[in-house]
């Protein structure tokens, strides 16, 4: 059968239907990736056939301008624009962690119209929709599969006859904000409803809920992490890629003291995206710690900041060298980051960006899930952590035998989750079973 493979302008986003793709290839299907002109070069780099559809997006240049929440626990019951303080919970202002409903503006729809216009409008402009329909038409494939965000890939599916699966990175954000909504009382309109319908009608199809949503969805999160109910899953285990490199031969000496990576993740540094952890902050936590730090920033991250002596700061590393070396792993949340970790059965401190949307992402719903597993630590969102909460984070799991044990344990359970190539058969019934046969 023929697969096309839809993602959007994060290379973290690509990377997580990688490994699934070439599975797919393997098993002797055709196998194309289709993403807006800025990914052509990371799309090449995964060794899959890929093609550009619409415009050069900028998302650089688009995030640049993003403003991440400056208060987002004092956001509850609030509309957009209005930043007057809501209910929060005493816990969080001691601690500077939060729960998931600690995020956003409190009502679901308003959220839901947010994440709606937001998408659109960074996204999927209408020359995407109709560039991924034509190409279908010419290329014909039998099944599509989408980032949840990658929604001309659902139209394409729909005008072709194709079974659509999406194909998540964490969370289920999509699906999440559409159960709040249906649970809420009220009228009002569906603006995902809204956009997508015009479009599929210009296309001759009809709008249902599987135009959002997809047929089924592919989901590579842990167990633990809680998905909504009523969704047909298809488990798979996320097998981390990190990208084309070149691994430094200090990377397999066996360190004198134990190492530390610190990380702020690919997609961090692609877009620009604000909102993440202070670096100095961050390497302040570490100075003259007995530990070997490998900071993964670029000159970018670091700008001015004064290295510490027992930090060794390089552009990239590929995390699945990296990491077996590594007595603790401290990143904001990146689902690459996360995989690797408990591939290999790392001990993480997470430090959530103050993004709001992270009520509906992924960030907080790993680090709350780690630590209450005993695997992790929870530092801190970005905005409210200090030196002296990440230091003592580390200095706990590194002094505690029992979080590297409960990590392993973790990388245990991943590892009976079926891999890519397990799937692969699910995946051929499903598509025969959910595409239209062509005249």
């Amino acid at each position: 059968m023929r697969v096309l493979f839809v993602t959007n302008p994060f290379r973290a986003h690509l990377y997580v239907q990688v490994p699934l793709g070439w599975a797919l290839r393997t098993a002797g299907h055709e196998v194309c990736v289709a993403g807006p002109p800025d990914m052509a070069t990371a799309i090449a780099n995964t060794g899959l056939p890929g093609v550009s559809v619409g415009p050069e997006l900028l998302l650089e240049k688009k995030m640049a301008q993003a403003v991440p929440d400056d208060a987002p626990m004092k956001m509850a019951g609030t509309a957009p624009g209005d930043r007057q303080a809501g209910p929060v919970d005493p816990r969080a202002l001691r601690t500077g962690k939060s729960s998931q409903e600690d995020f956003g503006w409190g009502d679901p729809r308003v959220e839901l119209e947010d994440f709606t216009a937001g998408v659109r409008d960074v996204f999927c402009p209408d020359s995407a929709f109709d560039d991924l329909v034509d190409f279908a038409r010419l290329w014909r494939p039998d099944l599509v599969i989408t980032d949840p965000t990658a929604f001309p890939g659902a139209v394409a599916a729909r005008a072709v006859g194709a079974a659509h699966a999406r194909m998540l990175w964490s969370v289920d954000r999509v699906a999440q904000l559409r159960a709040a909504c249906r649970s809420g009382s009220g009228d009002a309109g569906d603006p995902m409803r809204e956009w997508l319908e015009p479009i599929l009608r210009r296309h001759g199809c009809d709008f249902d809920e599987t135009a959002v949503l997809g047929q089924w969805t592919i989901s590579p999160s842990p167990p633990w992490i809680r998905q909504p109910e009523g969704i047909p899953y298809l488990p798979v285990r996320n097998m981390a890629f990190n990208g084309p490199s070149t691994v430094p031969g200090w990377v397999y000496e066996r360190p004198t003291r134990r190492r530390v990576c610190i990380t702020q993740g690919i997609s961090h540094r692609d877009a620009t995206i604000g909102g993440s952890a202070s670096v100095r902050a961050l390497l302040d936590a570490v100075a003259d710690l007995d530990v070997e730090v490998i900071a993964t920033l670029d000159a970018g991250q670091l700008g001015s900041v004064t290295i510490p002596d027992n930090v060794r700061a390089v552009d990239f590393v590929p995390l699945n060298a990296l990491l077996p070396s590594c007595s603790a792993f401290v990143h904001e949340g990146g689902t690459g980051a996360f995989a690797s970790a408990l591939e290999h059965g790392v001990p993480q401190i997470i430090v959530p960006n103050d993004f709001k949307v992270e009520k509906w992402g992924g960030p907080l719903a790993m680090a709350n899930g780690l630590e209450s597993r005993g695997a992790g630590v929870y530092a801190g969102n970005s905005g409210t952590f200090s030196a002296r909460a990440l230091r003592d984070g580390l200095e706990l799991v590194l002094g505690d035998p029992s979080y590297a044990a409960r990590a392993a344990l973790l990388r245990t359970e991943i590892k009976a989750m079926p891999t890519p190539n397990e799937i692969v058969p699910p995946l051929e019934k499903l598509t025969a079973e959910y595409r239209t046969p062509r005249a």
